[in-house]
């Protein structure tokens, strides 16, 4: 008989046999791939860390009891690690406590007749939070009688049934994430405020106390888009409430537009079907009224608008919900938002007045926009076909394959350019070097842009000229030094995208890259600091003789170590501003013309870096 061929472990390759295959339970599998029920693990210091995403999967469910009718008060407070959420719904069936905290695919959220507009359809949320969480406890109060369960790491130690005396009913949920996951975090109490306030304009009659700050909004999405504007809305704002969408919209003097659109409470950062709807509708809605054919960039130019959609069945492109699919609601959502756009108009002349002037004066500027704009096509014809200092990708966001993983690093000259272009992943990191100090473009207009060469290239890098829904990346990165000069022109780029495409920032595209400041090492070991604070400890773990290097720059990292930096294991702060309102102050403080006000607030904020 012949020998059978041997596998190929003996030439390197793994052995790949019955006994590799695991099967995992829920709860490991929650533990051990948390990104797929989470998202992002960091912190605390970005608002789309894990574990604010845990305190949101506790209080939608909160939420899905008020949208039933059972409960308008939601009490939550933190102190520490510890979260702790009561409401005054109906409770959970005090015989499935457990099974509806631990076992995934169990809950109510599949029947229409007890939650209708629910956005955990998936059964995943409070099961997730549970085994994420060292310690997990679960009271439900139900007709005097209470259920409650204890849980450490997503294993039951301890339950018990007993009076509930004369608690009314509903839903304590108290859990502490673990620091075996999410490693040395704290809550942003301003991150979750933000977030109640949310809660409590998408569900007017609700009331949120957060440590003792209550939230209530009794005109839904008008008093959540006066907060976002705060004054700067060139008419009175334009709101509507039907069975299953609630819309409000107004023009500021912001360049681009701005679109806060939910999802039953669920926030769609990146928007979806909903948001084609109601921006398609809007636009039909103005030139029917008006009687035009203005362009849709015209019309919503310097618009701001939120909207917010019920639905039965919400279809999300992932487990994190930042993207509506359900392509069936486009009819409806348009009609509704034709007749509600065409009703406030008629209703507010002086309102309709100030819009049309809007629209008029808009596409004058865009007029004048394409006159630069083909000049400076006609100047550099080449550009189209190479940008300079753009070093590409092969990959683009809105491709199937890998378009989501798409960044695109702005360096500080060709110097620090050269190794991340020498270490970077060809397909999906691009790198665009600026010459040196970018133009301050904080009060000028758009057609400023076409007039300097560098933020023209870049703006055409992006792919953001006509809109920035084109934009060409899923992540920018601004990567500049760790010095004064690198933080200077970290601030005029901000300065650039928040005066003219704002909602990249909105949109969460723009992030900071954080790279080592020192090196400490030995022969046998290395470790790369981002602060003094990580350096000192370096040396006192590695020793005192230890060889401690300060990077001057990004170009002084060698393509050998500046891998690592870009990698799987890459540091982004993601730049995020609370309001809209808080835009234009921000920068008339920092990039205006206010010189001895920043001297002052300088002198007074001074830490020296010892």
């Amino acid at each position: 008989m012949a020998k059978a061929k041997k596998t190929g472990a003996a030439a390197g390759v793994p052995v790949y046999d019955e006994s590799k295959i695991k099967t995992l339970s829920s709860l490991e599998h929650i533990r051990l791939r948390t990104g797929m029920y989470i998202g992002r693990l960091g912190d605390g210091s970005n608002p789309d860390d894990g574990i604010y995403v845990l305190v949101k999967e506790v209080i939608d469910n909160s939420v899905d009891e008020f949208i039933m009718g059972a409960g308008n008060r939601i009490l939550v407070s933190i102190d520490g690690d510890k979260v702790r959420i009561r409401d005054y719904g109906r409770g959970i069936p005090l015989g499935k406590v457990v099974d509806c905290v631990s076992i995934i695919n169990t809950g109510a959220k599949y029947n229409d007749d007890v939650f209708q507009f629910s956005v955990g359809l998936n059964g995943v949320g409070t099961k997730a939070v549970n085994a994420l969480s060292r310690y997990f406890r679960v009271v439900s109060y139900r007709d005097g009688c209470l259920f409650e369960a204890k849980f450490e790491r997503g294993v039951l130690v301890s339950s018990r049934e007993d009076s509930a005396g004369r608690e009314k009913n509903g839903l304590l949920v108290e859990f502490s994430p673990d620091p075996d996951i999410f490693s040395d975090f704290s809550f942003n109490m301003e991150f979750l405020e933000k977030r109640m306030w949310n809660y409590a304009c998408l569900n007017s009659g609700l009331t949120l106390v957060l440590n003792g700050k209550e939230f209530k909004a009794e005109r839904g999405l008008l008093d959540l888009l006066s907060s976002e504007v705060n004054g700067s809305a060139l008419y009175d704002i334009g709101w509507y409430t039907g069975d299953h969408i609630e819309f409000a919209f107004t023009h500021t003097n912001n360049y681009g537009e701005e679109n806060f659109s939910f999802v039953n409470g669920q926030y769609t950062s990146d928007g979806g079907t909903h948001l084609t709807a109601f921006r398609e509708g809007f636009l039909k809605a103005i030139n029917e009224f008006y009687q035009a054919s203005w362009k849709g960039e015209d019309v919503r130019e310097g618009v701001a608008a939120a909207v917010a959609v019920k639905l039965k069945i919400p279809m999300f492109e992932s487990q994190t919900k930042n993207k509506l699919g359900n392509a069936e609601i486009r009819p409806w959502i348009l009609q509704e938002v034709k007749r509600g756009v065409d009703e406030f108009l008629r209703r507010n002349p002086q309102a309709a007045k100030k819009l049309q002037e809007k629209i008029l004066s808009s596409e004058k500027l865009r007029t004048e926009l394409n006159v630069v704009r083909k000049e400076a096509k006609e100047a550099a014809k080449k550009i189209e076909l190479k940008i300079p200092n753009l070093k590409d990708c092969k990959n683009h966001l809105g491709d199937l394959d890998k378009g989501d993983e798409t960044t695109i690093f702005i360096t500080e000259g060709l110097s620090a350019a050269g190794s991340m272009v020498s270490s970077r992943n060809v397909y999906t990191q691009a790198v665009f070097s600026l010459r040196g100090k970018p133009e301050n473009m904080f009060g000028k207009r758009q057609t400023a842009i076409y007039k300097n060469e560098e933020l023209y290239n870049l703006m055409m890098a992006l792919g953001i000229e006509n809109s920035a829904q084109d934009l060409r990346y899923a992540k920018i990165v601004i990567a500049t030094d760790a010095d004064y000069d690198g933080y200077h022109i970290r601030n005029l780029l901000l300065t650039f995208f928040l005066t003219y495409f704002e909602e990249l920032v909105t949109q969460g595209r723009v992030y900071i890259l954080e790279t080592p400041i020192f090196r400490v090492r030995t022969k046998q070991v290395t470790r790369y600091c981002y602060s003094t604070r990580e350096r000192d400890e370096a040396v006192s773990a590695l020793g005192q003789s230890s060889e401690v290097t300060r990077f001057k720059g990004l170009g002084e990292i060698s393509p050998n170590e500046f891998g690592q930096f870009i990698g799987k294991e890459m540091r982004l702060i993601k730049v995020d501003i609370q309001t809209l309102a808080a835009v234009p102050n921000l920068l008339e403080f920092y990039m205006g013309k206010n010189t001895p006000d920043r001297r002052e607030f300088i002198m007074q904020n001074l830490i020296a870096d010892l």
